[in-house]
């Protein structure tokens, strides 16, 4: 990264937080996504459950292997392999795990979280249930407002997890959302946190590299 992409992803990531403080989020920016991980496993004990919400930011920074490795009891409902039934229950318990940790698809420069869900318990974790929430973002996903926000969405975090989970929906043909109609539409729920949910400890990690989709 050179200095100037490196001083812009300063600024905006710097001003997302300020924002996000104001709409009294935790928040916390960190240069690179290493420092965010240290920060982040610094803030869940050993001994805590911690529930993922499909994460491609959490998994890239290599946190659930971190987890894992120390002792964690890591809810993944995403792991390959896992029997429909079973990946229910993990859901289940995320939303009263000790620690939720996930990504949002988008967040705006004035401090709101924007997302859009299939099934809705990733958003439903964020909002009420675990004891403490953490999320983690990239400048990539920093927007100048919900219009923006939801046209991300709509051009990039969708296709892209689209294909990522090999749903056969329009967009993996067309490259951005077309509304589809289908049984595998994975964007049903759509959610706005324009304030931290008032019994809900939740902590924003905004990040200075690209993350996720």
């Amino acid at each position: 990264m050179n200095e100037f992409t490196s001083w812009h992803n300063d600024v905006l990531g710097e001003r997302t937080v300020a924002a996000l403080v104001k709409n009294r989020f935790k928040a916390t920016y960190c240069k690179t996504s290493a420092e965010a991980a240290g920060k982040i496993l610094e803030q869940i004990p050993e001994k805590a459950s911690v529930g993922i919400g499909g994460s491609w930011t959490v998994m890239q920074m290599g946190l659930l292997d971190k987890l894992a490795a120390r002792g964690n009891e890591v809810l993944n409902h995403g792991k390959p392999g896992l029997p429909p039934e079973e990946a229910m229950a993990i859901r289940r318990r995320q939303l009263t795990c000790d620690v939720f940790l996930t990504g949002t698809n988008a967040v705006t420069l004035d401090g709101k979280l924007v997302n859009v869900d299939g099934v809705g318990n990733r958003v439903a974790a964020m909002i009420f249930g675990p004891k403490k929430v953490i999320l983690v973002v990239g400048v990539n996903k920093i927007v100048k407002d919900v219009e923006a926000a939801e046209e991300r969405i709509n051009m990039y975090a969708a296709p892209i997890n689209n294909k990522r989970l090999n749903r056969a929906n329009p967009c993996t043909t067309t490259g951005e959302c077309m509304d589809c109609q289908g049984d595998t539409r994975i964007c049903n729920v759509t959610t706005i946190l324009r304030k931290k949910p008032s019994l809900t400890d939740v902590h924003v990690y905004v990040v200075g590299e690209d993350l996720g989709f």
